[in-house]
């Protein structure tokens, strides 16, 4: 029972983040004529071959938090115990490649500049957040494990071994 109520909690918090980002996407299209009108329609394949794939990576990284570290993707209901299992054995932030890998996706597909600069902005932001945020928390919080997972994973370009 405790896994399922874990799994549903974060198919809610996914829910909403999905759409609160998607409602500000959609909104940052007021910028496109300012960045020179939309892109070439030739764009819309590639940004739903993008979108799937963001998503197919959240969602594995979601199911990882779940079953193996006993928790959510949410800053405010993160997983119990240290996950490098998964998506996270190649990078240590595969849940925010997805979600800007999504993000981009859905800029191609609209065509649609104003969410593509959307998606830089984020990157910058999502970047320094995890540099000066979310790192540091993870060191306090799981100590030597962290450091050495620290040390053998790259941050944002996989490491296949």
């Amino acid at each position: 029972m405790g896994s399922l109520f874990i799994a549903l909690r974060s198919l809610v918090y996914a829910s909403a983040f999905v759409l609160a980002y998607g409602w500000i996407a959609l909104q940052s299209r007021a910028l496109d004529p300012q960045l020179g009108g939309p892109l070439p329609g030739w764009t819309w394949l590639p940004g739903v071959v993008l979108m799937v794939a963001g998503a197919t990576l959240g969602l594995i990284c979601i199911g990882t938090f779940v079953i193996r570290g006993h928790g959510t993707p949410a800053l405010f209901d993160p997983p119990r115990d240290f996950v490098a299992a998964g998506p996270y054995r190649w990078t240590r932030n595969p849940m925010y490649i997805g979600g800007l890998t999504l993000l981009f996706g859905f800029g191609l597909a609209n065509r649609s500049p104003g969410m593509i600069a959307l998606t830089a902005a984020l990157s910058l932001f999502v970047h320094l957040f995890v540099t000066l945020y979310e790192e540091p928390g993870l060191k306090r919080r799981f100590g030597s494990s962290y450091e050495r997972y620290f040390d053998s994973t790259p941050r944002w370009i996989p490491r296949f071994r």
